[in-house]
């Protein structure tokens, strides 16, 4: 009974894991939100071109993360399977973030694209060593059903923080340290920083961590079961579609914002909009300090959500009910920034709040759901291949990731996007950008809502899977005595 009750987790050791995705967080909301622009606007990458590249980076993920899923599953060291690739790892993550947002004064095109391509799959191969073993990491600390959400749940308000950083601070700290110098060096300082803070959380979270749960210690090292049973299985299945259609939406999204607030909204009525708070700036900071401004209260209404009806809901709903209403939700208030005119800037702040509590919600689920997935295919299999199982779902995540971005900038671009950080773009390029900011990523959602239909975890039959895994550890563990 021991082994059981030991399946308690302390708040600092959720808080220490935590750090570990808000690292990543770090990295994953850059490339999310602002790698596009970059590369049209610093590298002055056509749109096109700067989304094949995006591309390019998640495909090179199909080879990677399920070899990443494999290694992890067979490491075996003091420190557990997965804790050591956190550590292992956070040095070389850093080093190629901040080479994907630096150019080593190249200026020919072709070969800024050459460059650009390498330091991207690069900076998304060591995101796979990294991220693969310490999302598989959170599927081992503990079986509870109830201790899972939670760590969840303060991963997510963890996670949170770090998305209010990146998205409401970079466009600030570029322009603070691009002052007397070049956009570039903005970029490359404050990229640097963010990497020197990710290095401190991941040595953080491999220091406090600890892993709970062991495969089974009759199973056999079989790559060929593991494989079968997880691509098989139709709860992960359903969990893999709905992830790369959820990160689809949000590369997507994320990357459009910029264009949209750049471009679509209307500079004075931003930035009356932002005087009329107290906001004491000039009117060609307004797209600067408005976009961080969407950016920051989307993420504070975001962290209010996830604190005050995550758990809340998924206990008293379970975490697939309470996910595809909000999802449904969330659909439904991204359709709607099509309609704001480029003046309504209050309507665009009430889309996003409305949108964003919403999604809040369903952030932790996503992690749990996929610890709970792990379980399912021990549970039917009497195996487990915990690395391999979030490999798949990473790979997904970051297929969505890349193709989310390419799909803005190749649209944008067939609009007539001209790169370059222009002033101004005409009315059929701002079309295009509408349309990547409110319908398409809306019909995306709408497929990850449908893919929640075929999940067949629901609390109940969670409930009853927990108690026979749990049952079945408990006589292996008397069998071993």
């Amino acid at each position: 009974m021991k082994e059981f009750a030991s399946q308690k987790v302390s708040l600092g050791e959720k808080v220490g894991y935590s750090l570990g995705d808000a690292a990543a967080n770090l990295v994953f909301q850059m490339m999310m939100i602002f790698q596009l622009k970059f590369y049209t606007d610093v590298f002055g990458l056509d749109g096109a071109m700067a989304g094949s590249i995006l591309m390019i980076g998640s495909i090179s993920a199909i080879i990677v993360d399920p070899t990443v899923g494999i290694l992890s599953d067979h490491t075996n060291t003091r420190w557990g399977k997965f804790r050591p690739w956190v550590l292992w790892t956070a040095i070389p993550f850093c080093v190629f973030y901040m080479l994907a947002f630096y150019n080593p004064g190249i200026e020919e095109k072709s070969m800024v694209a050459v460059y650009a391509t390498i330091s991207y799959v690069l900076l998304m191969t060591v995101y796979s060593f990294n991220n693969i073993p310490y999302t598989s990491l959170g599927g081992v600390m503990t079986s509870d059903i109830r201790e899972r959400t939670s760590i969840t749940t303060i991963r997510f308000v963890v996670v949170t923080i770090a998305q209010f950083v990146v998205q409401g601070l970079t466009l600030p700290l570029v322009n603070h340290f691009s002052d007397g110098s070049t956009l570039q060096h903005g970029w490359s300082m404050t990229v640097a920083l963010y990497a020197l803070l990710a290095f401190a959380m991941f040595i953080i979270t491999f220091k406090v961590t600890k892993e709970r749960i062991q495969p089974p210690p009759t199973q056999d090292v079989n790559i060929r079961e593991d494989i079968k049973d997880t691509v098989s299985d139709v709860s992960w299945n359903a969990m893999a579609l709905l992830t790369f259609a959820l990160f689809v939406t949000l590369a997507m999204w994320g990357s459009a914002m910029s264009f949209y607030f750049q471009y679509n909204v209307d500079q004075r009525s931003l930035y009356e909009f932002l005087t009329f708070f107290g906001l004491d700036i000039e009117q060609e900071e307004a797209y600067a300090v408005g976009f961080s401004a969407f950016n920051m209260m989307g993420a504070i209404v975001q962290f209010v959500g996830v604190v005050c009806l995550s758990r809340f809901l998924a206990n008293k709903y379970g975490k697939k009910n309470t996910f595809m209403v909000c999802l449904s939700l969330t659909a439904f208030f991204t359709a709607l920034f099509f309609i704001p005119s480029p003046t309504d800037v209050s309507l665009m702040f009430v889309l996003n709040f409305l949108k964003s509590m919403s999604y809040a919600p369903t952030v932790p689920l996503l992690w749990a759901m996929i610890g709970d997935v792990a379980d399912h295919i021990e549970y039917e299999n009497h195996r487990r291949a915990t690395g391999f199982c979030f490999s798949g779902i990473v790979l997904a995540l970051k297929l969505g990731l890349g193709f989310g971005g390419a799909f803005a900038g190749i649209i944008i671009s067939m609009f007539g996007y001209v790169s370059g950080n222009v002033s101004a773009q005409d009315e059929m390029a701002m079309d295009g950008i509408r349309l990547v900011s409110s319908f398409l990523p809306a019909l995306l959602l709408g497929i990850g809502v449908l893919a929640l239909h075929f999940y067949p975890i629901s609390k109940e039959y969670n409930e009853n899977m927990q108690a026979e895994l749990t049952a079945r550890r408990r006589l292996i563990k008397q069998e071993e005595e």
